[in-house]
């Protein structure tokens, strides 16, 4: 089977759509069909006027042919008793007649077919986004934001001209040229098939061209894609670039990839360029075919042709110029949909490593986490996080988890909140393995402030209360922003709580954003708070008075803060200092200085660098 056709079962997918809108699907069916019904008739009634004006100069003496529609067989017999003129004045008036029904067909399938079209672009998009929701942390790792923002939005719309303008024209083609080519059979068997002797070099001609379009629209796609993220990388990294002054590098380098994408598209549309244009030689070549052999024909009286037959045959393949001529075009959205709903099966297609068990449980939070014998290797680089990582956490106990850079720390909350499974070993909460909760209970219970902090481009009421537990009032967010200290700060904004914030915060400060970030977390008044290297953007006066903040809320609530930082100004319960992924030592504040190791090292480099600072 060749290869083209094979790719045409990606397109399979949307049998699930159309069966959704099937009766939009064969109303718009109907009308094509009905709509050219009445098309056809008007080269009859045409052919009719030819025979009734030659009869007239006495040119033919025969009546008019039976071999017509129903329809116009009627027509004639009611035109039949008329004087000409009357004949012809009548038979233009039905042809405006059918005309304008025709019309009103043709309204009618664009509002049921393109319509229709429209209801499975939103479908398609809301099933790709809900996907996508659906994926783990490591699929997003692995794929950029670019791709994923091209597959929802170009792919999709390409999907669109297939499930729309190219099913209608489709459609549209098969039941225009059955029903031309019944009548012209019905009329004149020979001349017909004078008249479709180019068809085969068609065929060839749609076969051979369609293949490298869909060639080169598969790459065009793949090119858009990675123009739209090296566009998307620029635009969220500009204060970078700006800051090294690489304008210029980015600019070339998107320029390239630019270059590369305009190159493949125009030569597919150099492609496409030839390739209408010789489908219109093809029509032209039946229509002069058409003259030459029925002009023939007629002159020397030979089988039976008449001139209102000759009117009918080139009014016919008129008609078939554009659908013929859309058969190319057609098939090169049909081709480029199957391309691209390739690229969106494949996601679509991408499980989630992450997945509610089947009988979930949903059990109310009560604080006690357990990591037992945990081992954690990040599946996209291979490296190992965690090994042997046991920790118990008591109800309502303040754990610091400390550590330089790259020890396995932001591992841990990961774990907790099942954004990743342990390779080797369980996570318990209350006793409860996590692999059998229900992943938006746990979530919805557990409070996680992230190392790279994200706001959303919103006011800062809602970044505040963009999760929080039961209904959501203002109070709440002033309360949690009092909490996170970066209630005075707010209240000096022009909008105060109404102020919008840009894409990912960037109107705010780093400290801003770390301490909205926690006034989030804290306005879901949640039983576990997860705080990962949240304070690194604010100063000592700032950090001193979120902690002590801090240590009111936290009274009754069980607490992990990651940090690279010792904190004395908070009472921790238990101290777990990380290196290489595993615990090297345990304890409080003063029996970890009493051991004179990794963690009296790590607070003495700390008191030297805040007395340089100092």
């Amino acid at each position: 089977m060749p290869l083209k056709f094979l790719r045409l079962k990606h397109l399979k997918a949307l049998n699930a759509y159309f069966w959704k809108y099937r009766y939009r699907l064969f109303l718009g069916i109907l009308f094509i069909v009905v709509s050219n019904y009445f098309a056809v008739l008007a080269p009859q009634v045409t052919g009719y006027v030819f025979d009734v004006v030659q009869r007239a100069f006495g040119i033919e003496q025969k009546k008019a042919s039976v071999q017509y529609d129903w329809l116009v067989t009627y027509f004639i017999g009611f035109a039949e008793q008329h004087k000409t003129i009357s004949v012809i004045a009548l038979s233009g008036i039905v042809i405006l007649v059918l005309a304008l029904i025709r019309g009103i067909f043709m309204f009618l399938m664009r509002q049921t077919i393109i319509v229709m079209s429209r209801h499975i672009e939103f479908d398609q998009k809301n099933q790709v986004f809900q996907h996508y929701l659906t994926l783990d942390t490591n699929f997003y790792k692995t794929h950029s934001t670019g791709d994923l923002m091209n597959r929802m939005s170009e792919d999709v719309s390409r999907v669109r001209m297939f499930t729309g303008p190219a099913i209608m024209y489709l459609i549209n083609l098969v039941s225009l040229i059955s029903l031309a080519v019944y009548y012209m059979v019905k009329k004149d068997p020979l001349l017909t098939l004078y008249v479709l002797a180019p068809l085969p070099i068609l065929a060839v001609t749609i076969y051979v061209v369609n293949t490298i379009i869909n060639k080169k629209s598969e790459r065009i796609q793949a090119l858009l894609s990675d123009l739209t993220t090296n566009a998307q990388e620029s635009y969220s990294g500009i204060r970078v670039i700006k800051s090294f002054v690489q304008e210029k590098a980015m600019f070339s380098f998107f320029d390239k990839n630019s270059e590369e994408y305009k190159d493949n598209a125009i030569s597919l549309a150099k492609m496409e360029a030839m390739y209408f244009p010789s489908m219109t030689l093809l029509i032209g070549l039946s229509t002069l075919l058409t003259i030459m052999i029925g002009g023939i024909y007629t002159i020397y009286g030979q089988h039976d042709m008449k001139m209102s037959t000759l009117a009918e045959f080139v009014m016919y393949i008129n008609m078939l110029t554009f659908p013929v001529g859309a058969i190319g075009w057609t098939a090169s959205m049909i081709q480029r949909a199957a391309a691209s709903q390739k690229r969106i099966n494949e996601f679509l297609h991408t499980n989630p490593a992450i997945v509610n068990p089947a009988n979930a449980v949903k059990p109310v939070i009560d604080g006690s986490i357990t990591f037992n014998n945990v081992d954690f290797v990040y599946p996209n680089t291979g490296i190992q996080a965690l090994t042997n990582f046991n920790l118990h956490i008591k109800k309502g106990q303040k754990i610091a988890i400390i550590g330089h850079t790259g020890s396995g720390k932001t591992t841990i909350a990961q774990l907790l909140l099942r954004m990743y499974d342990p390779t080797v070993g369980n996570i318990s909460i209350d006793g409860n393995d996590l692999k059998t909760m229900d992943l938006q209970e746990l979530r919805r219970q557990i409070s996680y402030v992230p190392q790279d902090v994200f706001l959303f481009s919103d006011t800062i009421n809602n970044n505040i209360l963009f999760s929080p537990v039961g209904e959501a009032n203002h109070e709440m967010a002033v309360k949690a922003a009092r909490s996170a200290s970066v209630e005075r700060e707010i209240e000096h904004f022009h909008e105060k709580y109404e102020t919008m914030v840009g894409e990912r915060g960037v109107t705010l400060s780093g400290g801003q954003k770390q301490r909205i970030s926690i006034a989030r977390a804290l306005a879901k008044d949640p039983q576990i708070v997860v705080f990962d290297d949240c304070l690194s953007a604010v100063d000592a006066r700032t950090e001193k008075e979120i902690l002590g903040n801090l240590s009111i809320y936290l009274q009754h609530k069980t607490a992990i803060i990651i940090t690279h930082r010792i904190f004395t100004l908070f009472d921790f319960d238990t101290i777990v200092v990380l290196e290489d992924g595993k615990i090297v030592e345990t304890g409080t504040h003063n029996e970890l200085l009493s051991l004179s190791g990794y963690y009296a090292y790590l607070y003495e480099q700390q008191l030297k660098q805040e007395r340089e600072e100092g």
